[in-house]
């Protein structure tokens, strides 16, 4: 939690604006969780926005279900995740890594354990959207309701730990 004497961000200055005052000892509590879960969510746009323009570019492109499936989330996770690290780096961990050695590490320990929630996105797809015929989007949502509190357990154990 921050005291009065540390250097407030964007995010600290606009809960103590007097419309969130009510809610800002909430906030300094949860301020962790409750940035990573804004920041996922405009992640989540990023991934579905990005996903629904290749499923269209491929869709036209005639391109198998699987084909679509796949490539799709792809993209969307280049795009999506290249958001997360920016985001999660600056504002919801406060990475202390310094120096280009520290964040090529921590950048690609970020990376590493996308991979890992790629798979299993990858994998959701493919069962839900390709093998089962569930419909497109509410399997997108499922698999990236799994995948955001995957991501939040990687980062704060492993990618984003606090050192000392």
């Amino acid at each position: 939690m921050q005291n009065d004497t540390e250097k407030k961000d964007i995010f600290d200055k606009i809960m103590s604006a007097r419309l969130f005052k009510p809610f800002e000892g909430v906030y300094k509590a949860h301020k962790e969780v409750l940035l990573y879960l804004f920041f996922g969510v405009l992640t989540t746009a990023v991934s579905f926005v990005t996903a629904g323009i290749a499923k269209a570019a491929l869709e036209s492109a005639a391109l198998s279900k699987d084909t679509v499936a796949n490539v799709s989330t792809v993209i969307a996770w280049v795009c999506s995740v290249t958001f997360a690290y920016i985001t999660n780096r600056i504002w919801v961990f406060e990475s202390q890594a310094e120096g280009a050695k520290g964040i090529i590490a921590e950048g690609a320990s970020f990376y590493g354990g996308r991979i890992f929630t790629l798979l299993v996105e990858t994998f959701m797809m493919w069962a839900g959207y390709s093998k089962l015929n569930f419909n497109y989007w509410l399997t997108k949502i499922a698999a990236n309701v799994v995948v955001v509190v995957l991501n939040y357990i990687i980062s704060k154990l492993l990618v984003f730990r606090k050192q000392g």
